[in-house]
């Protein structure tokens, strides 16, 4: 009961923010905020509770982005809809992706890089084929309406991701309380012990697999939404893979809070590196890896876990003293 007033407190506080302010500076740091917290918080499900690292989940995020875009272009369909049938679709590769990978029993670096060789595949595809755009990518056409998911302020692309990042951190509740999150987790710390006492890992890690690829492609279908343009280098390029389990790991892997913490970080990372260096081609990719060093050698537990890791650190030099 705690985490959901907890989450209902948040929830409530964001959505007040637009009723606050109309500085579309603000609106554009809390919208790109929770975008990012939308992917640590899908990349946590897998790495975090599953233990399965993932260095291409911008498969996922280019699969309901490009659906999204596809379904209105060729389609027609309301992109309401489409956000549903792009959920859909992501979850439908991480099916895909968790059967073979699962099914022949790869894991830890192994599942890494077959998530990264998927990415890069459907990248190829992306390139190659014509109702994907081919390399020019597919740009929305500019309807603006509530009812067309395309708002004139960034006060309604707020509320949209609000509710998305709300449904992901009920989600991680729920795994966290429920009889399944206790099986992903106890598969994540020792899988042979997990299927000693009768869980079945192929099917915790592939429904964690579902979910997490789900939630990865909402966050593909927001993007197409708010910048009306897709093209595979966007959608399966290593950029918002790293971006996923950086917000993460930095945040803390394996807590509902940690990848908000994250996000937020790297947001302000992010507007701190285009006001010093402006536009420089891979400068944020060089920061985020030095803040992933420097979390991984002083905070193996990520932001939310500074106090834990102050205490054993300060702890240890007492005990030695």
């Amino acid at each position: 009961m705690r985490d959901l007033r907890a989450i209902a407190l948040f929830t409530a506080l964001i959505a007040l923010v637009p009723l606050l302010t109309h500085s579309g500076v603000v609106l554009n740091f809390v919208m790109m905020s929770l975008y990012a917290c939308l992917l640590a918080q899908a990349w946590n499900i897998l790495g975090g509770y599953g233990g399965q690292f993932s260095f291409g989940h911008s498969l996922f995020f280019g699969t309901g982005a490009y659906v999204q875009a596809m379904a209105q272009v060729h389609a027609g369909l309301n992109p309401w809809l489409t956000l549903i049938l792009a959920v859909m679709s992501g979850a439908a590769v991480g099916c895909f992706i968790g059967s073979v990978s699962f099914r022949y029993g790869l894991k830890g670096s192994y599942f890494a890089l077959i998530t990264l060789a998927f990415a890069e595949v459907f990248r190829i595809i992306a390139l190659s084929v014509p109702f994907t755009g081919a390399g020019v990518g597919l740009m929305l056409p500019l309807k603006e309406s509530a009812a067309n998911m395309q708002f004139t302020d960034k006060a309604g692309y707020v509320w949209l991701m609000l509710g998305l990042v709300t449904i992901a951190l009920l989600a991680t509740t729920w795994l966290r309380q429920s009889r399944f999150g206790a099986y992903l987790q106890a598969v994540r710390d020792n899988e042979d012990a997990a299927r000693a006492i009768g869980v079945d890992p192929f099917k915790v890690k592939l429904w964690a697999t579902i979910l997490s690829g789900g939630l990865m492609a909402a966050g593909g279908a927001f993007y197409v939404q708010v910048f009306h343009y897709i093209d595979p280098g966007l959608a399966f390029g290593p950029a918002t893979s790293v971006e996923a389990l950086v917000g993460a790991i930095v945040g803390g892997m394996g807590t509902l809070w940690g990848p908000l913490l994250g996000a937020v970080v790297l947001s302000i990372l992010g507007d701190v590196t285009r006001n010093m260096f402006g536009q420089l081609p891979g400068i944020n990719m060089v920061i985020y890896g030095c803040v992933l060093i420097l979390i991984m050698l002083f905070l193996p537990r990520g932001i939310s876990g500074l106090g834990e890791s102050c205490r054993k650190l300060f702890g240890s030099k007492k005990d030695s003293s």
